[in-house]
């Protein structure tokens, strides 16, 4: 069986009360999720330098546990949605922990400009924490369809293929779906409303 189907199988167990299953859960796509963290970790150093991988991935892994005793998606689909708000809440979390009034962030400054020579690999992607914590919270604005897309790729670590088989979508309307996603961010991120 496949990974989309063993996920399918411990969701049902997981709503027809069986509480075991919630850590296999988060057992089966913890990779996906360690993957996504070093991912991004790699990119931001300004978060990175006050938290590993996983640091990030064990808040993210908590957060999502507590929430899977409350919330119960009965499909692949809507748990890698349900995931991906958790993990976005967390990297908004933190971020605002290095970056507010009395963060970490705002205290040092011993990366040696680190954060300044860092470019992002596409303009969507903002590399100052300030913009970080914005970057997620603006993925709420997207529509549904774009959004879903880009949350099962960018925090889901899914593949377009495997995104495609969750979401019951031909590939090409993943694709366009995501490359829309991306096309509005950048939109947004013109606009200025990511800050300066």
């Amino acid at each position: 069986m496949g990974h989309t189907t063993d996920l399918k199988n411990q969701l049902q167990n997981l709503n027809k009360g069986f509480p075991d299953s919630r850590n296999t859960i988060i057992e089966h796509t913890c990779e996906r999720l360690r993957h996504m963290a070093r991912r991004m970790l790699r990119k931001y150093p300004g978060v990175g330098r006050w938290s590993d991988t996983d640091d990030v991935l064990q808040q993210a892994l908590i957060r999502l546990h507590r929430s899977l005793h409350v919330v119960q998606p009965e499909s692949p689909r809507k748990y890698y949605g349900f995931a991906a708000v958790q993990i976005r809440r967390e990297l908004i979390d933190l971020a605002r922990s290095f970056s507010g009034p009395h963060g970490l962030g705002t205290k040092h400054d011993s990366d040696g400009g680190l954060a300044a020579k860092v470019k992002p690999d596409d303009r969507y992607e903002p590399t100052l924490i300030v913009e970080w914590s914005n970057f997620h919270t603006s993925i709420e604005q997207l529509p549904n369809p774009e959004k879903e897309v880009f949350e099962l790729l960018f925090y889901g670590g899914l593949t377009q293929t495997e995104t495609a088989k969750v979401l019951g979508l031909s590939l090409s309307t993943i694709k366009r779906r995501f490359q829309s996603a991306r096309l509005l961010l950048r939109e947004i991120y013109d606009q200025g409303l990511f800050g300066e």
